[in-house]
């Protein structure tokens, strides 16, 4: 996509355009995730199932992490037809989504997630790469544009707890049906133009160097860590006997810390460099599973836990995608974000949310599944300190943005 130009007045109309049409896409797509990720679990609850069970449903969810972004940008980067991609994936998400409003059996869930998270995991890396070429020299921007996905986890996380609240865990599938169809509406009027393809020839050596191979591994450990806290968090609350409304407010203050650390991650990683911040940030998140494991019974430890969230996820993504960027020469920086995106929150999810459902148990090993997470965070920092120095593809830095 060829990124409008500020001296062509209609070019930068329409990119203004493109601009406020990929915003509310964000919007609508992390809003789905503001409703599933804390409420899924509930929701299988309320069905029948036992924490095994909700705990390998749940990990279908990131499972399908792994296989669908390398899959659609394989497609993408030999059709260059990314939005036409990003529309298909809304449009399929929201038809296989309708299968979820039948009580059906274990198999028939975990089928029907397989097949909607297909299309819905796949929507998002294509989304950022169309975003980027629109902001063309502009990539400052992209914080702005992507913080309406904040915005839209927010307002449903907190919305999330409250309907749920009030009328039962059976209104999530309808919340979600909502949130399928705004975003498919927002998709349609983006613009799509095709791709050139690279023909430049490829760069040779290794993808996947000795630096890359400890990176992926600490960015595993470390989503394997937040498998309590994507899988059981409300849970968790519930059973210390919180409503869903307060963990959806405390879910939401997370996300503020996040975005708060987005604003302030260029200048850290201007100081500080990308390993030190990222080693403290896993760090802080060991501690911040160590004060959900023995600190629930005070709602302060939990807000201050919760505000921990701009190291877990804010400032340890903003560095990581500064990591990608400086060890992926261009030809491979697709291949690079597909490898952290599917790896780390794909596999590495699944895996936490999967073992967690097994800790779990009854719900008497509700505060070990906090501790295996301090574990596996603690893991992921001394893997960060295996990392080699070594001569990075990209010299150029680019401004940090989660």
């Amino acid at each position: 996509m060829t990124p409008a130009t500020p001296e062509a007045p209609n070019g930068a109309s329409a990119q203004a355009r493109q601009l406020f049409w990929l915003g509310a896409c964000y919007f609508f797509f992390y809003s789905i995730l503001g409703v599933m990720v804390p409420y899924l679990g509930v929701f299988f609850e309320s069905r029948g199932f036992n924490p095994q069970e909700i705990g390998i449903l749940l990990a279908i969810v990131l499972g399908t992490r792994v296989i669908a972004p390398n899959v659609w940008a394989r497609v993408a980067d030999r059709t260059g037809m990314r939005v036409e991609l990003v529309k298909a994936g809304a449009a399929a998400a929201a038809i296989t989504y309708t299968s979820f409003f039948v009580e059906g059996s274990f198999l028939y869930l975990a089928a029907s997630l397989v097949v909607y998270t297909f299309f819905w995991n796949a929507i998002l890396a294509q989304l950022e790469v169309v975003t980027l070429d629109t902001l063309g020299n502009n990539p400052q921007r992209y914080g702005a544009i992507r913080s309406w996905g904040s915005v839209g986890y927010i307002c449903l996380v907190v919305g999330g707890g409250f309907a749920i609240e009030h009328f039962g865990a059976q209104i999530l599938p309808y919340l979600g049906m909502v949130l399928f169809l705004g975003m498919l509406a927002c998709a349609l009027p983006l613009k799509a133009e095709r791709q050139q393809k690279d023909e430049s020839p490829a760069p040779k050596g290794k993808v996947v160097t000795p630096a890359v191979f400890w990176f992926l591994l600490s960015a595993l450990l470390l989503q394997m860590s937040a498998g309590p806290f994507y899988g059981f968090f409300v849970l968790y609350l519930k059973q210390a006997g919180y409503a869903e409304s307060l963990a959806g407010i405390m879910v939401a203050l997370g996300v503020t810390a996040e975005i708060g650390m987005f604003m302030m991650a260029p200048r850290l990683l201007k100081r500080f460099g990308v390993m030190p911040l990222m080693a403290v940030s896993i760090l802080m998140t060991a501690a911040r599973w160590l004060m959900m494991a023995f600190g629930v019974e005070h709602v302060s430890i939990i807000a201050l836990s919760q505000l921990l969230h701009a190291f877990t996820f804010g400032l340890v993504h903003a560095a990581s995608i500064q990591f990608v960027y400086q060890h992926f020469d261009k030809r491979h920086q697709s291949q690079g974000q597909a490898l952290y995106a599917s790896i780390g929150f794909g596999m590495g999810g699944a895996l936490g949310i999967w073992i967690c459902g097994y800790i779990w148990g009854d719900g008497s090993g509700a505060m070990w599944t906090w501790v295996f997470a301090a574990i596996c965070a603690f893991l992921s920092m001394l893997a960060v300190c295996f990392i080699p120095r070594e001569p990075r593809a990209q010299d150029t830095a680019m401004p940090a943005h989660g």
